[in-house]
């Protein structure tokens, strides 16, 4: 009966050492990025940060390198909680839960079995007993009296139990057989993942991929400011509420605020859904919400450093919203602008001011009459709202679809249907402008609302009844160090 205990042992043995293996091999796998990261001097390149989609969940930034062949700085990095989408990883987990059920099958065929054959081993003696009185009852009939009799079937009565014992032992024994052809076949398949994966030290890997992240962020620290020149395909995140809104993230550079605001409507709107995480908007769970003192108007608002900036109703009052404290710290008039549908985009949804905030800070874009109804940019201080510095674009705000601001530049739709494109630029470093031709698709034909957002380098996007992202390409003059 120790024979099935010692197989057990061993089963078990081996199945600790394949948990142990997938125990380290699992981490290295679900740990491993593609990280490739050269510098060199100065060089132009074109750099694309790609917003992580919800289908996908990779973060990939790239770039063209220059005619010198200087500084490039690329990375293929899928986010950490994103690995598991890997088939193979799929398979390893797969592979842990079938190890941990037969390990668990294995502890109780051997807890099982070790109780069993302490009862054999007590009742051993027994057995010798009833052994030798029938020995002596073969050898010799006459000596089996009836007291003899009665004392051998009281023997053979208290060995009855052994009975459903050898029964368990048989089905414990098929059970083994059965793990053992399990256990057989796992082993194959390990060794097949073994020479997929074999040629790779993963800890090793993992080591380099840390390294080269370092200088990663060391490169992408340079990835200042850049122009426009490209607009991905869009990234429709959720089909939620009306026609027109806005929904926005924190737009302050830093930040690891990672909530979302959703703000649906343009006319006098007043509730404000703030969601814990994208994810969470995304499934519309998790949220609380804000009822405004003040309602606003139009789509034009933006979320920086924790407050909501939005355009207060029927005025060209400025409103800075504390979401934390849920109060107004400070309200402003912005002198002359426009308001209650005076100078619209092309859409109208009373969108004469709109409030956006890029690399370097906080701005308005509106129209006043003495600028017969142009674009006049101002960049605003976030805390008093006073202007800072006003910049007239000589571009009609009624022939705008949308606009936004991308280091310091405003970028202009020439309309909010499909077939629109990026078709205007205005440089408030050089107060001066050109016409472009940045195509992007309008894939549910209405843009109310359209807006970059510095920290993501991404634009968001409200398109009928549609949220959505797009991922922009900035051309970039990097200087690297003894530059």
């Amino acid at each position: 009966m120790s024979v099935p205990l010692l197989k057990i042992g061993a089963v078990l043995s081996t199945m600790a050492m394949v948990t142990n293996w997938m125990s380290q091999t699992l981490p290295s796998l679900v740990g491993l990025n593609g990280t490739t990261v050269s510098r060199g001097g100065t060089s132009e390149r074109i750099v694309s940060a790609l917003y992580p989609s919800p289908e996908e969940g990779w973060q990939i930034y790239s770039s063209a390198q220059d005619a010198d062949g200087k500084c490039i700085c690329t990375v293929v990095a899928p986010a950490q909680n994103m690995c598991n989408r890997d088939p193979r990883s799929r398979q390893l987990r797969q592979l842990m839960e079938k190890v941990q059920n037969i390990t668990q099958s294995m502890e109780l065929l051997d807890l099982r079995t070790n109780r069993d054959l302490q009862y054999v081993r007590n009742t051993e003696s027994l057995m010798k007993a009833v052994d030798v009185k029938l020995k002596t009852a073969s050898d010799n009939p006459r000596s089996l009296n009836p007291k003899s009799l009665q004392d051998l079937k009281d023997k053979v009565t208290q060995l009855l139990p052994l009975l459903p014992v050898l029964e368990q032992y048989k089905t414990d024994a098929r059970q083994i057989s059965r793990v053992r052809e399990e256990v057989r076949n796992l082993s194959l398949v390990l060794m097949a993942i073994q020479e997929e994966m074999g040629a790779y030290d993963y800890e090793e890997l993992r080591h380099r991929v840390l390294l080269l992240e370092t200088r990663l962020h060391s490169c992408m620290q340079k990835l200042g400011c850049g122009k426009l020149t490209g607009v991905s395909n869009p990234i429709t995140i959720r089909a939620s509420g009306s026609r027109f809104g806005s929904w926005m993230t924190d737009t302050m550079i830093p930040s690891s605020d990672n909530r979302v605001w959703s703000m649906d409507g343009y006319f006098k709107g007043r509730r404000v859904l703030e969601y814990r995480t994208l994810n969470d908007f995304m499934k519309g769970q998790n949220f609380v919400q804000h009822l405004l003192p003040h309602p606003w108007a139009g789509t034009g608002h933006v979320v920086y450093n924790g407050s909501l900036y939005y355009n207060k109703y029927q005025s060209n009052i400025i409103i800075k919203y504390h979401f934390r404290s849920r109060s107004v710290l400070v309200q402003r008039s912005l002198s002359g602008a426009g308001y209650n549908n005076t100078f619209p985009y092309s859409w109208g949804g009373s969108s004469d001011i709109d409030l956006m905030a890029d690399e370097n800070g906080l701005w308005a874009v509106y129209t006043t009459i003495p600028n017969a109804g142009n674009i006049v940019i101002s960049r605003l201080e976030p805390q008093s709202l006073e202007v800072l510095q006003t910049w007239d674009t000589g571009f009609p705000k009624r022939s705008a679809g949308e606009s936004f601001m991308i280091c310091s530049t405003l970028y202009v739709t020439n309309s909010h249907l499909a077939g629109a494109k990026i078709y205007f630029a205005y440089y408030t470093n050089s107060s001066s402008y050109e016409y472009t031709d940045i195509p992007f698709h309008n894939q549910y034909s209405h843009i109310s609302m359209m807006d970059y957002n510095p920290r993501e380098r991404v634009l968001y996007t409200w398109n009928n009844g549609h949220q959505v992202l797009y991922n922009v390409t900035l051309f970039q003059v990097i200087k690297t160090a003894g530059d």
